[in-house]
């Protein structure tokens, strides 16, 4: 029989063909003969304690041109599907938080969701990874201006981002007596309303912010070493960074093996850590990527190993 699998993701026409990683999940989902649900956030609904959505059936091909086909229309109760990824890109706003609660009670109900809800609202992509202090930098997370400049003053060079960004968006760097330093602060933490997260400024970034993909608390061989774009300190691709991908070094190793268990004692499946140089400075819950980008310099096939990690777990369910 058929793995029934639901998607909610956002709008299927938007993605970007060449790099798309939900795209790639969908092929090697399709490829293996499983059926597929299609859905964004505005689809899922509950009625009467019972977690919903307005779901299509959906093809995914390999043809930039035509990557995509949406079929029939139902509405289904998301307990009868097998397993459900969430794929929602952040922002993880209140919307994003109702569809953690609308997927937790599918969860309830019968469907397996990749990652699990509960984790993905207790495990902020920053604040997580301070559960892991000896593998990062020195690094402090405050909205007081005070202890911020206090944290610069120390440090001399820094970087200052808010705590639900991605992308690397209103990434900061501040160095020595920079005078833009109070305005920096003045806006990322609202006037000390919104708490912020200071880490000490890595050279190592120029030798890329590495994307780590985690399949059920182990490691890809390969990650993915963005390298900021000339006059940029940031490596997101977002960013304009450009991405090599690379075999592991023994301390990425190290740092996986230091978070795997925990990843899987939280049901988080696919993850990826963002290491620059030898520190760890991010967890990636909600919807990690790179999986295209490694597999087009290595031949790997990411998407396929997390499916069929995925029918595992699934056998082991039933």
């Amino acid at each position: 029989m058929s793995i029934q699998l639901g998607v909610v993701m956002d709008p299927i026409e938007r993605i970007t063909y060449k790099k798309d990683s939900t795209l790639a999940m969908l092929w090697a989902a399709s490829e293996r003969g499983w059926s597929l649900h299609y859905m964004t956030q505005t689809d899922l609904y509950i009625q009467n304690g019972q977690a919903r959505a307005h779901s299509q059936t959906l093809q995914v091909f390999r043809d930039p041109a035509h990557y995509f086909e949406l079929g029939e229309s139902e509405d289904i109760a998301l307990g009868d599907l097998d397993v459900i990824l969430m794929r929602k890109d952040p922002p993880f706003d209140n919307e994003f938080l109702y569809t953690t609660h609308i997927l937790e009670m599918a969860n309830r109900q019968g469907a397996w969701v990749v990652n699990r809800p509960q984790s993905l609202r207790d495990c902020n992509e920053k604040l997580f990874a301070q559960q892991f202090p000896q593998c990062g930098p020195t690094q402090v997370v405050t909205r007081d201006p005070k202890r911020l400049k206090a944290f610069h003053q120390e440090h001399q060079d820094i970087v200052i981002k808010p705590l639900d960004g991605m992308g690397g968006s209103s990434v900061f760097r501040v160095q020595a007596k920079d005078p833009n330093l109070g305005v920096i602060i003045e806006t990322l933490t609202e006037h000390g309303q919104t708490t912020v997260m200071a880490q000490t400024f890595l050279p190592e970034i120029k030798n890329g912010d590495k994307r780590i993909l985690m399949i059920d608390g182990e490691p890809v061989p390969y990650c993915l070493a963005r390298i900021p774009a000339e006059g940029e300190t940031r490596g997101n691709l977002a960013a304009g960074g450009t991405g090599r991908a690379q075999p592991l070094t023994d301390r990425d190793r190290w740092i996986a093996e230091q978070i795997g268990e925990t990843l899987r004692e939280k049901g988080l499946l696919f993850v990826g850590l963002d290491v620059i140089g030898d520190y760890l400075t991010e967890i990636n819950v909600t919807s990690p990527t790179c999986i295209r980008e490694i597999d087009d310099q290595y031949g790997t096939d990411i998407a396929g190993q997390l499916m069929d990690c995925i029918a595992d777990k699934l056998a082991q369910r039933s």
